[in-house]
């Protein structure tokens, strides 16, 4: 305890945690109960810091860990190491992290070696296969058997929980990505300048692909989809912010370069990513996030994976799963391209994954946990 307050720690390394953590933090912060202390990895360290500065947040902690050409190995022994000085210098009450990344299965770990009680934001997702994705399946379940209290963003992943014998501390609190993005949404000035794109004259399809299950021939199967596309419907642009993994980022900069009508670029911020989601006429995926943001706007997504964990936006028709093939994604795309009832369809149903309470949901639970 710091001032006889409890102290919560909040773990993030990416941007994708940074997102779905924010409206958490800014409530654990806003609520005179706690002292609050946020500690960065540094997984993803730039655009990670575009996210804070986008919700006015400041670490307290950046543990700076993250090398070139690291190993997952190498990134679990970092953290467990600066997580072991953090907490030396700064126990806390409560440990939170979120999601299914290397990042915050290791903080967990890091904080079980403590005996220091885990938070799990985004409890519950699975897709039953432990390679696929890689190595978020694995990382999640762990998670699962660390964490004391288990805050799942839907009645499925809690479902989830209970089937495998976790009942305990289990709430069903929506996700925390939509707190984020509909408060972003919000606030979203116009970016059209910014990127060279025809935004009245063209469909623009936003693309983005970074999951390491895709890596190797899956990213070239990929990016012949999107050559089918183009050639066929000449009113659609793609925009594709280009991961910043050079394993994922040559393979289509060699592969699509010389498209006219797609924009390569650097990861875009979070508000200029909510602005493009805003204007474009579907999405191509294999995010998570997306999967659950886009909907609330409503734009279709197409899944380019095999299966997900959020089979939730499957059966709500927000989403499609539409693997890897190249056939099968120009099929579906075309689908959506040419058949105004079907993008209706899809781009009218309900968003399954919350309705932006969930930050508050959240700190109630905490608060009840830690009697305060």
């Amino acid at each position: 305890m710091i001032n006889d307050k409890p102290l919560i720690s909040i773990i993030l390394g990416t941007r994708p945690e940074a997102i779905k953590l924010a409206p958490l933090i800014l409530s654990f912060k806003e609520c005179k109960k706690f002292k609050t202390r946020i500690i960065l990895t540094g997984q993803h360290k730039e655009i990670v810091f575009n996210v804070m500065e986008l919700f006015c947040l400041k670490a307290d902690n950046d543990l700076n860990l993250m090398k070139e050409n690291q190993g997952l190995s190498d990134i679990s022994s970092a953290i467990l190491n600066g997580l072991k000085e953090e907490f030396s210098s700064f126990k806390p009450d409560l440990v939170l992290v979120q999601g299914d990344t290397s990042s915050a299965f290791i903080s967990s770990l890091a904080a079980f070696y403590e005996k220091i009680p885990v938070g799990h934001v985004e409890a519950g997702l699975r897709t039953n296969d432990i390679f696929n994705p890689y190595p978020e399946e694995a990382n999640r379940r762990l998670i699962s058997q660390i964490a004391t209290l288990h805050f799942c963003p839907t009645q499925n992943s809690k479902e989830n929980l209970l089937k495998s014998g976790i009942s305990k501390n289990v709430y069903l609190t929506g996700n925390t990505v939509i707190d984020s993005f509909l408060f972003v949404a919000n606030k979203a000035k116009s970016f059209k300048n910014i990127l060279k794109v025809d935004w009245e004259s063209n469909r623009i399809i936003l693309l983005t692909v970074h999951r390491r299950e895709n890596w190797g021939e899956n990213l070239y199967k990929i990016a012949l989809a999107i050559k089918k596309i183009l050639d066929k419907h000449k009113d659609c642009f793609v925009i594709f912010p280009l991961h910043p993994n050079k394993i994922v980022r040559d393979v289509f900069i060699n592969t699509l370069k010389d498209s006219s009508r797609v924009l390569l670029i650097e990861p875009l911020q979070y508000d200029e990513l909510v602005f493009v989601i805003k204007k474009c006429y579907f999405l191509i995926t294999d995010s998570g996030g997306l999967q659950e943001e886009a909907p609330s706007l409503g734009k279709p997504v197409l899944v380019v994976r095999e299966n997900t964990e959020r089979p939730e936006a499957i059966s709500a028709g927000t989403a499609k799963l539409v693997g890897t093939d190249p056939d099968n994604i120009f099929n579906e795309a075309h689908l959506l391209l040419s058949n105004k009832s079907n993008y209706k369809m899809m781009s009218k149903a309900i968003n399954p994954f919350g309705d932006g309470q969930s930050s508050k949901r959240i700190l109630s639970a905490c608060c009840d946990f830690l009697n305060v």
